[in-house]
């Protein structure tokens, strides 16, 4: 038994998997009644079992899933310590159709197992993967039952093992299970197996662009149906024919060349053009064997010393975030659509960027990188613990020869990571050491460059490697976890002054939405915080605005604002991303205000868009639009003369009102310091109020506008006398349950912030918790005084119960699901 990167076909070719084939492919003679691939998603069966050897299905405690699946969905933000990391079996029946062609081959296709997958036909072990987050291939065609129902079965394990990438003390959840796709491929007895462009030449004159394809020859191929030459077509973006040529094939690798192409579309943020490459296997007579399309780009990226990012010769300011793969109630376990609809979230916003962290994502993020505009930064999962012995370097080094050629033809892929505090929190005795990480890191460096000698190589914090790779980012966390978010401008020009070229990657901080205060921490800091702005290794021994605040939205809002005011016009700097586009789980943070999740996001783990997103959106994205600062603000309190209002837009001006009267109207000052200058003293009256705010362009002409309702109180607020609940019915037939706390005089106690526990009495119903979110999370910190938990009704009524450290009960009556 082999591993599956490893199995070979009877002539020796080794087998591996391009990410980009999983788009619908078929040959105008042997495939054309035959899907050559079909999605494996639907009917299966999961067992929760640590047995080694395959159970029998239908075993007790089976269930029935469609991938992709995780049994850490909902149990890595629960109230209990730890999550499960073991082992589960996958079982599937299904029948191979019948009438194919003679030869006819299958295989399947994982786009990922997390992190161990061992896979059984009938009963057989057939193959095994080890490492998540990249795709392996197995082939069925030996032991299929033509006639008959075949069983196929999967181990998949992500149990504890420090000699697989990435850490145990990596700052993120490592979701167990078949988390992505699956596919059933058909295939005649010899196809081609990979295509591999590159395009070593390229200018906005004309572009060179150089073919490797491996094919897999199986002895079961007819002698009269041999594949003896390549035809290669190359289409533009609009579908057409624009270049072709021809090889002769001679073993099961063949390389091929096409005539430059005059006046190329360059793929860019802008401008994402996208190429197909159309290869057919044919045999001697020209007869269609087999066809592969792949999708590539022609463009060109660079790092100048000392004067930024460019793309096809224009420098480009790199706007960026970071993503995980992963979403509330569901874990890793996403849909293509929900993964690019956090690209499009993203692209919307105004990114041109995503650093994908910390480890290679689902093939459909690259598609949507690729045809959106986003470039990206492909991880290497060599994220924190050291360096171990031989087998934890052979499968590092094994993970990153597959990750190359599984993305390689991706044209949005411009950075190759070798990993992340890779030093950090060792895992073996002295792996952490110099001496040992650093010469490794050469190595691998040396190895992305022999793979891919056309793109360039970084890493973030290991400051040795600063020299190895060609671009580095250290750890500036200004005004988080050290120093003050002024420090800004001149921790960029240190770095830029130490590293020729340098990127920023990682900064921001937490937002507990709906928090605010009307006195945030301003550009200086805290009093006697740490000075630097670098992240200390021990945050428990420093004092910082992470650990010594109370994460209110405001204070985000105003350091984003700071840093991208910043970013935004120093001259020659390559750019940054901000350290995370939504809120994620990490078993890292059990105490936060959202118990085990990391709350740095732009949205929120559902995707709810936090204050601090539409200040990116007010400096980058294109489509016209203002937002009043904040809706979740709904009450505050100050003097009879009002308090500032800030309205983000992208607009030339901007007018704000109070209750159907203007206020003025403004013209926008990008990049002034707060809100590009669009900020109001608003004479809130007492009780409610409404703002209004419109957006007009350079004519005068309205293009963008937005209100909300807020209540106002003059004077001071007052303490907490008690909890009342309340709940609001949506559609669905849920339930929205508000706790609010009052003062005496039954106004909300904005003061409030403890810790709050929501809890059903009777088997009445059940909360909709355990999603990491501010509407899923039953033990959550309060935000303004308030907290909400959507509660499903079942078929009795139901008693739901508040409680905090000091609050000894609220409760709240709610009738039974409505019967149909």
């Amino acid at each position: 038994m082999q591993r599956a990167e490893e199995f070979s076909s009877p002539s020796g070719t080794a087998l591996f998997f391009c990410g980009a084939f999983f788009y619908l492919v078929f040959s105008t003679a042997w495939a054309s009644a035959l899907q050559e691939q079909q999605l494996f998603n639907s009917d299966w069966e999961y067992l929760q079992d640590e047995r080694l050897s395959p159970p029998p299905l239908d075993a007790a405690g089976a269930v029935d899933v469609t991938l992709p699946h995780t049994w850490n969905a909902t149990d890595t933000v629960d109230a209990q310590p730890g999550y499960r990391r073991g082992a589960g079996w996958y079982s599937k029946r299904f029948r191979i159709a019948e009438n194919l062609p003679t030869g006819t081959r299958h295989k399947l296709y994982f786009e990922g197992a997390n992190q161990k997958a061992q896979v059984y036909l009938n009963g057989r072990e057939i193959g095994e993967h080890i490492g998540g987050y990249l795709g392996f291939t197995v082939e069925l065609t030996e032991h299929l039952q033509p006639d008959a129902d075949n069983l196929v079965q999967v181990r998949v394990s992500n149990e504890y093992d420090r000699n697989l990438i990435p850490s145990q003390k990596a700052d993120f959840f490592i979701h167990g299970g078949l988390t992505r796709d699956v596919w059933l491929q058909q295939l005649p007895a010899e196809h081609i197996q990979s295509v591999t462009i590159t395009t070593p030449n390229v200018s906005h004159e004309s572009a060179q662009t150089k073919v490797q394809i491996s094919l897999d020859k199986s002895s079961a191929a007819s002698t009269s149906g041999k594949a003896a030459r390549l035809q290669l077509t190359l289409l533009d973006p609009a579908g057409k024919t624009v270049s072709s040529s021809d090889t002769e094939i001679d073993g099961e690798q063949a390389e091929a060349e096409l005539p430059p192409l005059q006046l190329p579309q360059l793929w860019s943020p802008d401008s994402p053009a996208l190429y197909t490459l159309v290869t057919e296997l044919q045999d001697t007579s020209g007869k269609s064997l087999h066809q592969h399309r792949e999708r590539f780009g022609y463009r060109w990226f660079e790092m100048r010393p000392n004067q930024g990012f460019f793309v096809n010769g224009k420098r480009v300011l790199i706007r960026g975030t970071h993503r995980h793969e992963e979403h509330a109630g569901i874990g890793a376990a996403m849909s293509n659509e929900q993964h690019r609809a956090d690209m499009q979230q993203m692209k919307r916003m105004g990114a041109n960027f995503v650093r994908l962290a910390h480890y290679p994502q689902d093939p459909e993020i690259y598609r949507a990188a690729d045809e959106l505009g986003l470039i990206l930064w492909d991880e290497l999962p060599w994220c924190r613990g050291g360096m171990g012995g031989e087998e934890w370097k052979e499968n590092t080094e094994r993970l990153l020869r597959q990750q190359i050629a599984q993305n390689f033809n991706h044209p949005s892929i411009a950075f190759w990571s070798l990993g992340n505090e890779i030093y950090w929190e060792e895992d073996f005795p002295g792996g952490g050491d110099d001496a040992v990480v650093l010469p490794y890191l050469k190595h691998l460096n040396q190895l992305a460059k022999h793979l891919d000698p056309l793109r360039m190589t970084t890493i973030r914090k290991y400051y040795p490697g600063a020299e190895v790779v060609d671009a580095f980012s250290p750890s500036i966390w200004a005004g988080w976890y050290g120093g003050a978010y002024g420090q800004y401008g001149a921790a960029l020009e240190d770095a830029m002054g130490k590293y020729p070229a340098f990127l920023h990657m990682e900064y921001g901080g937490s937002s507990h939405r709906g928090r605010h205060t009307e006195t945030p921490i301003d550009k200086n800091g805290i009093p006697d915080a740490q000075v630097s702005v670098t992240e200390a290794m021990n945050q428990a021994v420093v004092k910082s605005v992470a650990k010594d605040s109370d994460w209110n939205e405001n204070y985000m809002v105003n350091l984003f604002d700071w840093h991208l005011s910043v970013s935004e016009g120093t001259e020659n700097f390559a750019g940054n991303a901000q350290w995370a586009f939504k809120d994620f789980g990490t078993p890292l943070r059990p105490e936060n205000p959202v118990p085990y999740i990391n709350q740095k996001g732009l949205v929120d783990r559902a995707g709810n868009p936090k204050d601090a997103y539409y200040v990116f959106a007010s400096y980058w994205a294109d489509t016209p639009f203002c937002r009043i600062e904040s809706h979740t603000w709904s009450v505050r309190f100050g003097p009879e003369s009002g308090r500032p209002v800030k309205v983000y837009c992208n607009t030339d001006s901007a007018e704000l009102f109070l209750n159907g009267k203007s206020l003025g109207r403004k013209k926008r000052k990008p990049g002034q310091f707060p809100a590009h200058g669009l900020v109001w003293q608003v004479p809130f009256r007492e009780g409610d109020n409404q703002l209004h705010a419109v957006g007009t362009d350079t004519t005068g002409k309205k293009v963008a506008e937005d209100e909300y309702g807020l209540t106002y109180h003059v004077g001071e607020p007052g303490k907490t006398e008690k909890v009342v609940l309340s709940a609001a019915r949506d559609a669905s037939g849920d339930y929205l349950i508000t706790a609010e706390a009052r003062d005496k005089q039954g106004r909300r106690a904005i003061v409030f912030s403890e810790r709050a526990y929501f809890s059903v009495l009777n088997g009445g119903g059940e909360l909709v918790e355990n999603q990491g979110t501010y509407t899923g999370s039953s033990s959550i910190e309060m935000a303004n005084g308030l907290a909400t938990i959507q509660f499903r009704p079942g078929n009795r009524p139901a008693v739901v119960e508040f409680r905090t450290q000091n609050i000894k009960g609220a409760y709240i009556e709610l009738p039974a699901a409505r019967s149909h």
